[in-house]
């Protein structure tokens, strides 16, 4: 079990870790990392040297936590586990991809997420369900808009979304959804001229 909770460890800090280029000779690994990584020490010797690298600095970091951040990780863990192989082949390209992206878009996703965890339990269920419930030409288009739009721009957006009430949102999302393509197009420009203008 302790090797799979260090995968989910490995994820938490590989954007920390120089790729290595070199394998780490087990003897090496302090006593400590030998006893988190035990379950990892038949199999060191093959491991690549990058993967050797996460799994040190994730045993590192394992004993940096608060109690309250292990038990988020072991249960982050225990839904990985559950994950068939096709989600977990999924869940790895997302990650290389946000890996991939330039910083200031890394904290605007991590910034969404934030808010999303602060909603009530029912409020991330209901927009979990409707994403759910939108085609795939639906979402490609949800995804495409933002890309459009600058962090300042998208943050207005979430500004103007949030003060809105239940009623108004509704309307704002039906209209978009009903919209041409010319008349997104022409939201965008209104809304880059409203930005500029402020």
């Amino acid at each position: 079990m302790i090797n799979k909770l260090l995968l989910v460890l490995c994820l938490l800090s590989a954007g920390s870790v120089a790729l290595a280029s070199e394998s780490i000779p087990w003897d090496s690994l302090s006593d400590r990392e030998k006893q988190i990584l035990k379950p990892m020490q038949e199999d060191w010797q093959q491991l690549p040297p990058e993967k050797q690298a996460r799994l040190q600095q994730g045993a590192k970091r394992w004993d940096t936590l608060t109690p309250e951040q292990k038990a988020r990780a072991k249960k982050r863990f225990q839904r990985w586990r559950n994950l068939t192989p096709e989600q977990k082949a999924r869940l790895r390209e997302r990650f290389e991809r946000f890996r991939d992206m330039p910083p200031e878009q890394r904290r605007e996703l991590r910034k969404l997420h934030r808010w999303y965890r602060g909603l009530p339990p029912e409020r991330q269920q209901e927009i979990r369900r409707k994403w759910q419930n939108l085609t795939p030409q639906q979402r490609e288009n949800v995804k495409n808009f933002m890309r459009d739009f600058t962090p300042e721009e998208r943050a207005a957006m979430r500004r103007k979304m949030r003060e809105a009430t239940p009623e108004e949102r509704q309307r704002m999302r039906e209209r978009w959804r009903n919209a041409t393509p010319e008349q997104r197009q022409r939201f965008r420009e209104r809304l880059r001229q409203r930005m500029q203008n402020r």
